[in-house]
């Protein structure tokens, strides 16, 4: 058996396999992310995404074409929460590329961000200037094709990248952490060839009650939600569902895509979809766990 730990855009992977991986595939693990890094992260400056922000043009990439078809559906599903072009959003409020943490005033993402953008397959064209960030589903893209790399590894194989894990062969059980308490979970799940994703408000939290995953339509922080967990075949799929669900349209979005999840409000409670079959624990004292349109106290 196979198992390797190393840290890659801001956050710890752990690769599991049934066999040892080879110097030259963890090499073409490494080239992979370096190349989706260099497209997509705005937190650096020689990046793709970095240069469209400055002065727009163009990005040639396999994942534009996905991830931004994806990001259409996920606008139209929250009625505009959720935009690719929220990168300004977060660095008003000082999750910029210095990592800064100073808030200023609150910034809307732009709501016609599909007329100043224009993709393909394989490019995404900038019309003007566009800062994009494609933190609702990039890291899920990224575990799929990490995933893709290890194609013709023999037996089972786990990439998890800080939560965002993706199984293939013989089912993993894994725990709901708990979004206020880390050594607790809230329920445990097994997953079989298949991806599961988590976001949550504590991640990536600084400031008066600032975190990361913020309304593209107002530019602030949601305050219903604590945390939401996906289920689907492609780990992309179930980033993007993770993070509609902080918002209204997520689960019929999840419902259209054949995405299974739970979620959590910040009171404490706790809903998932009528198929999921996930192993909810009480959220808390004196509160048992729902199914979509339940929200049990």
């Amino acid at each position: 058996m196979g198992e390797w730990r190393f840290e890659a855009i801001g956050t710890g992977w752990e690769i599991e396999t049934g066999a040892p991986l080879t110097d030259d595939v963890r090499a073409a693990v490494t080239v992979e992310i370096e190349r989706f890094d260099r497209a997509w992260s705005r937190f650096r400056d020689d990046s793709d995404v970095a240069r469209l922000g400055r002065s727009g043009g163009s990005l040639s990439s396999p994942d534009a074409g996905p991830m931004l078809d994806a990001y259409r559906d996920l606008d139209a599903a929250t009625a505009g929460a959720v935009n690719p072009l929220v990168a300004d959003s977060l660095e008003a409020l000082g999750y910029d590329a210095a990592y800064s943490l100073q808030a200023g005033e609150p910034r809307p993402a732009p709501a016609s961000w599909t007329s100043l953008l224009t993709w393909s397959a394989d490019t995404v064209e900038a019309h003007e200037p566009a800062l994009l960030d494609v933190g609702a589903l990039g890291k899920g893209r990224l575990v799929d094709r990490v995933m893709a790399v290890l194609a013709d590894i023999p037996g089972d194989v786990v990439v998890d990248a800080g939560g965002d894990i993706r199984v293939r062969g013989a089912g993993a059980r894994i725990a709901l952490e708990h979004p206020f308490d880390a050594r607790k979970a809230i329920g445990v799940v097994e997953v079989a060839d298949g991806a599961l994703c988590a976001s949550a408000v504590n991640r990536r939290a600084w400031g008066e009650g600032l975190h990361h995953v913020l309304d593209a339509r107002t530019g602030q922080p949601v305050r219903t939600w604590a945390a939401t967990w996906a289920l689907a075949p492609e780990a992309m799929r179930a980033d993007a569902v993770a993070t509609a669900l902080f918002f209204d349209g997520g689960p019929e979005l999840a419902t259209r895509w054949g995405v299974e999840w739970v979620r959590m409000t910040t009171d404490g409670r706790v809903q998932r979809s009528p198929g999921c079959q996930a192993e909810l624990f009480t959220a808390a004292p004196g509160r048992a766990a729902g199914t979509v349109g339940d929200t049990t106290p």
